[in-house]
This record gives structure tokens, sequence and C-alpha cells, in this order.
């Protein structure tokens, strides 16, 4: 039987549940979206997306909200921390918001909350990101690949850094594209690692792990950074010592000049991006970059999973 979280049930939670079929289909829609944005001028119209934000972020809330606008649509901006949320049940919170608007977008720190939202949720929910899973970024990546070498299939991807959300994401997304995703991850966030997940990948030969990273780089067309400190612990006194304790364990694992400079690949980031840490400030302007092409593709991607989870496409 298929999880919950499956395309059926009109959710975005992880990649889990969907089929291979079903993501290789909506990443062609999310091209076709791309390159037709006039097509879908009005298919919002009179609709409301509901955007919840526990966790900061500025691409989350401008692709989500921007899309909606250009879409013909609303969007509401809700702080977690000024809505009731935070005081009463979020099942109950839920379902009445569910019964105000046509979708919700959910940015929230534990996957767990993120699961009671869709279980009030009488419309689709859509996960902006949670401590264990990233998945509307993870298509805008695949997105990039797809935009920049014209197929998916075959392409080869390595992930630089500490084992996260996103890359939960990147493991689920890419075993289903049948792209090949090479991890140089020295350190993993407590609890990030899921084995069900992993072994998916496994099965399917899409997976490998490497130490040495100049040999990791060597065989992929692009390389992805992310950073090494999640962002609300950043700036936070509390947190000092770890992400110094973070930050002398990763920067062997830097991406800069002096490791790319005999290479062509091309350099991902999915932003926030803390020049100096887990990427140099050159680096991000290098002719090899296409971050923010990346960053643009948020807007596309988010726009085709409103549309297909609504039904509208």
């Amino acid at each position: 039987m298929p999880s919950q979280n499956n395309l059926s049930s009109g959710h975005l939670i992880s990649w889990e549940g969907w089929t291979d079929s079903e993501i290789e289909s909506l990443l062609d829609f999310s091209v076709y979206v791309k390159k037709n944005r006039v097509y879908f001028s009005g298919n919002m119209q009179g609709r409301t997306l509901a955007m919840l934000f526990q966790k900061t972020s500025t691409r989350t809330r401008v692709s989500f909200e921007a899309g909606m606008t250009e879409m013909g649509g609303h969007a509401i901006y809700l702080d977690w921390m000024t809505s009731n949320f935070q005081l009463s049940d979020i099942e109950f919170e839920a379902e009445y918001l569910s019964r105000n608007v046509s979708i919700i977008m959910a940015r929230l720190k534990k996957h767990e909350d993120l699961l009671s939202l869709q279980k009030g949720s009488r419309v689709p929910v859509i996960n902006g990101c949670c401590n264990l899973y990233h998945p509307c970024q993870s298509l805008a990546d695949m997105l990039t690949i797809r935009i920049d070498r014209n197929t998916i299939k075959g392409s080869t991807l390595c992930y630089v850094g500490v084992h996260n959300n996103v890359v939960n994401s990147l493991i689920e997304i890419t075993s289903a594209l049948g792209v090949h995703l090479v991890l140089v991850t020295p350190m993993i966030n407590e609890n990030a690692k899921i084995e069900r997940v992993i072994k998916k990948a496994l099965d399917k030969k899409t997976l490998t792990w490497e130490t040495d990273l100049r040999k990791a780089i060597s065989g992929c067309e692009y390389v992805y950074t992310d950073t090494w400190i999640d962002m609300e612990f950043f700036n936070d006194p509390g947190y000092q010592a770890e992400k110094a304790k973070r930050i002398e364990l990763m920067m062997p694992y830097q991406i800069n000049l002096e490791l790319l400079k005999n290479s062509k690949v091309k350099i991902m980031h999915d932003m926030p991006i803390h020049p100096g840490y887990e990427i140099s400030r050159e680096m991000v302007s290098d002719h090899r970059s296409i971050i923010f092409q990346q960053a643009e593709n948020r807007l596309d991607a988010q726009k085709a999973i409103i549309l297909r989870l609504i039904g509208n496409s």
C-alpha cells in the first residue's frame, strides 16, 4: 500500500511514496512551467496559499509568494510565533486553517509537527523544509541540472558537507531520476540519517560515499555544498562551541579555487551562503557557478508543485 505521503493523497511531505514516474513527470512539468510561465498566469485565481513559517527563509517565502501571485492567486504569510499554532493543538489549528485556503506550505523545525499539520489539514500540505527533508529544494536542484544539460538521467552529482535534510531529499529524488549521487559527508546532523531512504538508493545503485574529496569531485559533473550550521543556530551565542567544532572538522571540505583549479565541475549551493566557510567567496561568482540559476529555479519548481497538488496542471 502506498505511503500517506504520496501524490494520490495530495501532499508533498517527502518523496517517499511517490513513484519514480510521478517524480519524473513533476520534473518535466517544472520545465514546462518555466518555459511557459504566461500559460499559468490565471490558474490560481480565487485561490489562497497559507505559508506557515517556524523557520525563516528568503527563498522559500519569496518563491512561493511570488509564484502564487504570478499565477493569479494570493499568499498569506503566517509567523508560527505570532499565531495560535504555538498555543493550541497543531491538528486543530490546521483543520481551521485548511477551511480557509486551497493549499498550505509549512516550514517547520520538527518533522513530527509537519505530520500533525498534514493529519489535520483538509487541503494539500507542502513541506517547505523540516529537520528531515527538503523536497522543494531537491526538485529545484534537479530542474537546474535538467535545464543545464538538457537531460537528467545519467548525470553525476557530488554533495560535500553535513548529512542533513537536504541530503535526504537528494538521495530520494536522485534515486528516482537515475542521477548518481556521491556523498562526502564527514558529519551527520542528529537523527538525520534515514536508513530506509539510503537502502532504496543503494538497491538502485544511484548512491555512493567517498572520503577522498578530490576523487569524488573528479568523477562528477556537479558539486553541491550547503551550510555546515543550521541557519537558526549560526548566530546563536549558545551554539558557538558546536559551531567552532563543526568549522574545525569541515574546513578541509571547503569548495574553493585551489580544490577546483583544474576542474570543469559546475558549482551548486542551496543558499543562504556563508562565504569563507563551506564555500569561498570567489567561487560563488566563478564562471562554473550555477548557484543563482539554482535559486531562481525555486520559483518554477514551487509553481509546478502547487499546480500539480491542487490539480490545475
